[in-house]
Parts: C-alpha cells; structure tokens; sequence
C-alpha cells in the first residue's frame, strides 16, 4: 500500500496534501500560545506550498514528460523560506532578538513540506513528531535546567547617573551579576537616560524581586523586563 502510494496518482497526491496540513498544523500549534505572529495558519502554507511544489516537480516530469530536474524547485524552497523567517526575527528596542525559535520552526515547516511532497511519509511524520519534542517538552527542560541561573534583562530609565550606581549597587546585595550595560539618552524634553541591563541571578531572585528592588530606588522612572 504504502508503495502504491508513493507513487504519482490521485490518491498519493490527495494524502501528500492531506499530511502537509496536519504536520504543518501541529508545527504551529504551539506558537499562537507564546503570541507570536507566524502561528497556526502560516507554518500551514508553508508547508502546503513546498508540498505543491514539490507535487508539481514530479507532474511536470511523471505525467507530463517533460524534462525537468524534480529537485530544482525543492531546491529554491529552501531559499524562499528564508524571507519569510527573516520576517519573523525582529529585535526589540532594548537590543534583544525575538522570533528565532519562530523562524526555525518555518523553515522545518517547509522541509516537512518537501518530506509530503516527495512521498517521504515517514520522515515526514518522524519529523513532525521530534518538532512538538523540542517546542514542547525540550523548553520546559530549558526551563529546568537553567531555573538556577536566571537571566533577566531589564530595561530603566531614570534621572541621574547617581541612580544607576544605586542600582548597580543593589544588584550586587542581591547577589545578581551584571553582564551587560548599555546606556543611551532619552530623546525627548525629560531629559532622563535610558540603561539596558542584562543580569544573571545565581542566589534565586526572582525577576519580581529585581524589577521591585531596581524600581525602589530614588530618581528611577520605569524599570520593565525586556
């Protein structure tokens, strides 16, 4: 059966489509919930569309017999891909980087897509599986692994320089490296500046505890996590 199928006929044709839907589906089931923008919907194109392409490759070539390289278009999948991720990284203004795990997750969408295409079910499959592994289960591991050593990065604006040293000076009470510090000027008529910190926490403070402690200071306007 499963022969008969990865052939070029109706019925293979109906079930590669079938099975880019449901991978592409299950791919992107889980952003929607973390508010990212390529969710559901998106990694199901995607993948739908490298299937066809995939599907039309050998149309052109079974069906039609026209000489044709069926991996050519495959080929230039993989490579349009990388506009729509390139879509879905941003990076915030506090200078951080978002949408990387989105933008893999496309680009596997489209690879699945190929997999359906070429009548590769069970890679395809497999595939999809080892995916909702590492967007579900592998980041709750993160989490675990990594709970002793936060890192939180936390954005303040404030009045004075003599602000910042306070603030620099709590985090070393609480026992919380600071890594990283990027100051600019706010551009409007307050006059404040503006500090990008990125802290690692190894004693257990938690980010509610930093943003209370960092906001307690005299002279600090908005301290938020990043």
């Amino acid at each position: 059966m499963i022969d008969y199928l990865r052939q070029f006929n109706l019925a293979s044709v109906l079930l590669r489509l079938t099975l880019a839907v449901v991978c592409g589906g299950l791919i992107g089931i889980e952003r929607p919930g973390k508010r990212r923008p390529a969710g559901f919907r998106t990694h199901i194109l995607i993948c739908l569309g490298a299937t066809m392409t995939t599907a039309t490759s050998q149309y052109v070539y079974v069906v039609l017999g026209l000489y044709s390289d069926v991996a050519r278009l495959g080929a230039q999948v993989i490579a349009g891909i990388s506009f729509i991720g390139a879509g879905a990284i941003i990076m915030t203004k506090w200078r951080r980087v978002r949408g990387l795990t989105t933008a893999a997750g496309l680009w596997v969408a489209a690879i699945v897509g190929l997999c359906c295409g070429a009548g590769f079910y069970e890679g395809a499959v497999y595939g999809t599986a080892l995916v909702l592994v590492a967007e579900v289960f592998f980041s709750k591991l993160e989490y675990r692994l990594l709970r002793d050593n936060r890192e939180v990065t936390v954005y303040a604006e404030y009045a004075s320089p003599s602000c910042l040293e306070e603030m620099v000076s709590r985090c070393h009470m609480l026992g919380i490296k600071i890594v990283d510090v990027e100051i600019t000027k706010k551009g409007d008529e307050s006059g404040n500046s503006c500090a990008v910190l990125a802290l690692l926490s190894r004693q257990g403070a938690g980010k509610e505890d930093i943003l209370q402690t960092l906001g307690g200071v005299e002279g600090v306007v908005t301290v938020v996590e990043t």
